[in-house]
């Protein structure tokens, strides 16, 4: 097996936050001295994370034109690119879910969205074939997508890699050996309802957020022990009890209920992991090898938003096309309340780029920290 040290790339999910870690990669990109050597051994994304993943994998052998080329794409994206938002496609989609209700529709129907526009930009944007390259020239060791099964309710990480990395199965989790593609991504990025689920194998799969109890297990299974993590929700240990009197909206249970699906995982995995660090400094190295202990310390370097997104996508939230504003206005996702909801659909230049902007600012703000993160000595993994 390669022992040699590596570092670790985590993107999660977030529909259109993803957005953010692009202004993240972009502020490394240039501490580090916008260099073309790829700084991450291993990177895995989830949901619209495993498109910034993908394309940082296929750019490995450049990673600073690979920054620039999704700064481009984020930089300058449209709700179309990403789901159809013409009245025809939306009316379908809608007369669908509608006639299903009410019993016209025998079939079930597939999504509340059409997202065949983002096929077609991950199909002419992104080049797959180039990742193996990469990897054999030592410029990549390993990339891992992450789906969620509906049949098997399985969180599946897809990966390419070294011939020595093994598959490896846990409670609810597993990794398979697979060339990636564009239908993996786009199963990976498939919000439930609203984006269809993808046939992947024997399997439907929908986003990979779904299910993940441990969102920083692949890169560490793929090799990693020290990993960098960009997260898309801010971090507040301890927020304040609020008094409502009004009874939330659909749009304010959604949003919920997509936080805790996209939000909450990284934090309880990520606590679970800073504990396993701390314990294990408690014990000497002796005893562990004799005890048989295979646990490992892991550095971690977590980057996530200062601000509140939400509170973003609510200055922004108006620059969405008129279908899909009414469709959001209709479960109130148009007010404040609702605008958690609305920030997973903002796929319009104006919100991604104060999105990337807040991610260069935050990690130009720690800058001591990730040039210590990458420049530190790595630690030996326990034998």
């Amino acid at each position: 097996m390669n022992t040699a040290s590596k570092t670790g790339l985590v993107l999660t999910g977030g529909g259109a936050r993803a957005a953010y870690q692009v202004g993240v990669v972009k502020a490394v990109s240039e501490l580090l001295g916008d260099r073309a050597e790829n700084p991450f051994d291993v990177i895995c994304g989830t949901s619209a994370g495993a498109v910034n993943a993908a394309a940082l994998a296929i750019n490995a052998d450049h990673f600073a034109a690979g920054v620039r080329k999704l700064l481009e794409v984020w930089e300058n994206i449209h709700a179309d690119q990403v789901y159809r938002t013409d009245l025809v496609g939306t009316l379908r989609t809608g007369a669908r879910w509608l006639g299903a209700l009410t019993l016209l529709y025998r079939n079930n129907p597939v999504s509340l969205l059409d997202n065949t526009p983002l096929r077609r930009l991950l199909e002419s944007r992104l080049d797959f074939s180039r990742i193996q390259p990469n990897i054999d020239a030592g410029k990549l060791y390993a990339v891992g997508i992450t789906a969620s099964g509906y049949a098997s309710g399985q969180s599946v990480t897809f990966y390419q890699g070294g011939p020595d990395i093994e598959a490896w199965a846990r409670t609810q989790r597993t990794g398979a050996a697979r060339p990636l593609d564009a239908d993996i991504v786009l199963a990976s990025s498939a919000l439930p309802f609203l984006f269809p689920a993808v046939k992947v194998h024997r399997e439907y799969f929908g986003d990979g957020s779904m299910r993940q109890i441990a969102p920083i297990s692949p890169a560490l299974h793929l090799g990693a022990d020290r990993v960098f993590i960009i997260g898309t929700g801010r971090q507040n240990p301890r927020p304040p009890r609020v008094r409502s009197n009004s009874y939330p909206s659909l749009a304010q249970i959604a949003g919920h209920a997509l936080n805790s699906i996209f939000l909450d995982t990284l934090s309880v995995d990520l606590e679970r992991l800073q504990r396993i660090n701390r314990t294990l400094r408690c014990v000497k190295p002796e005893c562990a090898r004799e005890s048989g202990l295979t646990l490992r310390h892991i550095d971690v370097l977590f980057i996530s938003p200062s601000q509140s997104i939400e509170r973003i996508a609510a200055r922004h939230v108006r620059a969405l096309p008129a279908t899909t504003r009414f469709l959001l206005r209709a479960i109130g996702a148009m007010n404040r309340n609702g605008a958690n909801l609305a920030s997973y659909l903002l796929f319009e230049a104006d919100f991604c780029r104060a999105l990337i902007d807040l991610g260069y600012r935050d990690t130009l703000a720690r800058a001591a920290e990730v040039q210590t993160f990458f420049k530190a000595e790595r630690p030996v993994a326990l034998a």
